[in-house]
């Protein structure tokens, strides 16, 4: 159950949630909420639907805040529209003010992909517009489970900000007015590029982690110019990594977390000053999100043999022996993100062991094999827990210390790309189509 506070302050948060502008406040008390553990209840959460302005949804934690998601489907079943996207591509959608936006590829023979950006109605998916915003002079060789628009968009005060790593990045209007362009932030990309950027106030965050030289870098947000770039320092053999940065609040103050390889850093989100580190040797192409709840921060270390750090945020310089809580090695994903659901760590391997883990201590609940192979990260609505396996099965498991499988659906399509949420709808990209699934009330 939802604490007092949260039920008592329900129409104030539904009031500052839904009211333009004010959506950032809203998202701050989703973060400071869960901070401390805390999970919302269903009328609470449900002032959020309709909102998924960013990768890992509003909070940028995998949380779909709003009414209950689907439980059942198919490619024949519970199916509300079914659109071709052109391209290639496994960016997510976002959603805001009843439309979807999404970026894609579109690759002719012996040329450079066109890199895209649409928009869709999200109740009926009809195309509002197509707008091609970058057009590389080459294109560079990708990894077979990548594409060339695999970073997902952000949504904010009226603006979508898209990102497409080493190629370059904008801002546009939601008519599809391009309002900047930076191509300027080249370096050598390993597999192509995946993590998505963060916006923390008028910094737009990325990180640039190639073959050599990593870095992360900052943008204003107003004018696409660099505000500022740190070179990361690692001694990890191999450089690369393709993380989406988290922002935490620490005494007060925003911190901007983001692993790489071998290393994570916590930076000033205003200066891009490093304020600590934690080390874990040659953990390498780190692509999981971090989380932080409990007073602790959740980061996945990569290959060749990830494991899961729960560490306690702060102190200055290298903090690796101090502030390492636990490790945990068993059932830890190289790809797919976790998800934090008050005192429980929920995750899926690349091969398809799902745990639940004591978030506290890294004290194992349950662990069990879902089936498939696994890049999308899961998602939490309410009680219920969210798989999807790169063959397009998807897995419902209930949140708890037991193992308990609600449901199997199958949209037989292949897909990497992580869920977002619409209100009661789940859009689900796969290799040619954006699906939106939803049951009635009463199904539900």
């Amino acid at each position: 159950m939802a604490p007092a506070f949260v039920m008592l302050n329900y129409v104030t948060i539904s009031w500052v949630a839904n009211r333009g502008w004010r959506r950032e406040c809203g998202r701050m008390i989703l973060k400071f909420l869960r901070m401390f553990g805390w999970v919302l209840g269903t009328g609470v959460a449900a002032c959020f639907g309709g909102e998924w302005p960013e990768f890992r949804g509003a909070a940028g934690d995998g949380h779909a805040d709003g009414a209950v998601l689907p439980l059942h489907w198919s490619a024949n079943s519970n199916v509300v529209w079914k659109v071709t996207i052109p391209g290639q591509a496994w960016s997510s959608p976002v959603v805001s003010g009843g439309r979807i936006y999404l970026t894609t590829a579109v690759a002719e023979a012996g040329n450079a992909p066109s890199l895209r950006v649409m928009a869709l109605e999200a109740k009926s998916g009809k195309m509002v517009w197509d707008k091609e915003v970058l057009t590389p002079a080459k294109a560079v060789g990708m990894h077979g489970k990548n594409t060339h628009a695999s970073p997902t968009p952000i949504l904010r005060s009226g603006k979508l900000y898209v990102h497409f790593g080493h190629y370059g990045t904008a801002c546009l209007d939601l008519d599809g007015k391009v309002l900047w362009r930076n191509e300027s932030l080249a370096y050598p990309p390993v597999h192509g590029t995946g993590g998505s950027p963060i916006l923390v106030g008028n910094r737009l965050i990325f990180t640039c982690d190639g073959a050599s030289d990593p870095f992360v870098a900052a943008l204003d947000a107003d004018n696409g110019k660099l505000a500022w770039r740190f070179e990361r320092k690692s001694g990890a053999d191999r450089k690369f990594s393709f993380c989406t940065p988290t922002v935490i609040q620490l005494d007060g103050k925003p911190v901007v977390i983001t692993p790489g390889s071998g290393v994570v850093n916590a930076l000033d989100p205003e200066t891009g000053r490093e304020l600590w580190q934690v080390t874990y040797g040659n953990g390498y192409s780190v692509v999981p999100k971090p989380l932080f709840g409990n007073g602790l921060l959740y980061v996945a270390t990569g290959f060749d043999r990830p494991s899961l750090l729960a560490i306690k945020p702060g102190g200055l310089g290298d903090t690796t022996s101090s502030n390492v809580v636990w490790t945990v090695t068993k059932g830890v994903p190289n790809t797919p993100s976790l998800v934090l659901h008050g005192k429980e760590i929920y995750m899926v391997s690349d091969g398809g062991i799902a745990s639940c883990l004591d978030a506290l201590t890294g004290a194992v609940h349950w662990s069990e094999r879902v089936g498939g192979n696994y890049s999308s990260s899961i998602v939490a609505a309410g009680d219920r827990i969210y798989f999807q396996n790169e063959e397009g099965v998807a897995t419902v498991v209930r949140v708890g210390k037991t193992f308990e499988k609600l449901a199997t659906n199958d949209l037989g399509e292949r897909t990497l790309a992580s869920y977002a949420a619409d209100d009661r709808a789940l859009l689900i990209r796969t290799s040619e189509h954006l699906w939106r699934i939803e049951e009635s009330a009463a199904a539900q």
